[in-house]
């Protein structure tokens, strides 16, 4: 499991990773100042939640909540916007530590959308969920490493293998998998509440995911393309 990001972080010099990079970099910039401006204009425009004291008590906070909100929905939708240009990444991770394989596999784009689709209703749903916690100060933190553990694993598990392999095969995979890849999970959610790493997060997260795949994948003999 370290290895694999001990690897992702190596191969940050890559001028194929660099260029990825850049990418990610703007784009988390733009985004975290969307979600900043949004979640704020929410907060104070609208009652959100129809919770009588949970929607009081955002108000009262203000910049506080909004910080707060943005902090939490930030990893997991960057993650979800950025996987657009991400498979460069994946590309020259393969490229450099699997060489062999044959051309990724072609996805439908009902596929890619009902993917989507189901990933970010996740999100939002877990996410709000995760705000019933907030008044439980000891144990929240736990909570949102969890969360996001188990939606940045996910997301960047299905991202990498369904390249690869067929969509229930990705299923089954992942779910043999399950402690593994909330693990891998937990640890993108550190790398992006980090200064500055949690920029590249994407990019990092990406490239430490193939090498986690391409073992799952050879011992459980499947094989990719």
């Amino acid at each position: 499991m370290l290895s694999a990001f001990e690897r992702a972080f190596g191969q940050l010099r890559d001028p194929r990773i660099i260029r990825v990079l850049l990418l990610s970099l703007t784009l988390s910039a733009a985004l975290f100042v969307a979600l900043w401006v949004g979640i704020g204009y929410l907060l104070t425009e609208t009652s959100l939640f129809e919770i009588g004291w949970l929607d009081t008590a955002l108000d009262i906070l203000g910049g506080l909540a909004t910080a707060l909100l943005t902090f939490l929905l930030f990893p997991a939708v960057a993650s979800a916007t950025a996987g657009f240009f991400l498979d460069g990444v994946a590309d020259a991770v393969e490229a450099r530590h699997y060489p062999g394989l044959g051309p990724v596999r072609r996805q439908t784009v009902a596929e890619v959308l009902l993917t989507s689709a189901k990933f970010l209703s996740i999100l939002v749903v877990l996410n709000l969920v995760m705000l019933v916690f907030l008044p439980f100060a000891p144990i929240f933190p736990f909570v949102v490493y969890a969360v996001n553990g188990y939606l940045l694993g996910r997301e960047y598990f299905e991202l990498v293998a369904a390249r690869r392999i067929e969509p229930s095969q990705v299923l089954a995979l992942r779910r043999t998998y399950r402690l593994k890849v909330l693990a891998a999970g937990v640890i993108m959610a550190g790398l992006f509440t980090l200064p500055v790493v949690n920029l590249a997060a994407p990019v990092i997260g990406t490239a430490a995911m193939v090498h986690i795949f391409h073992g799952m994948a050879q011992r459980s003999r499947i094989a990719s393309r």
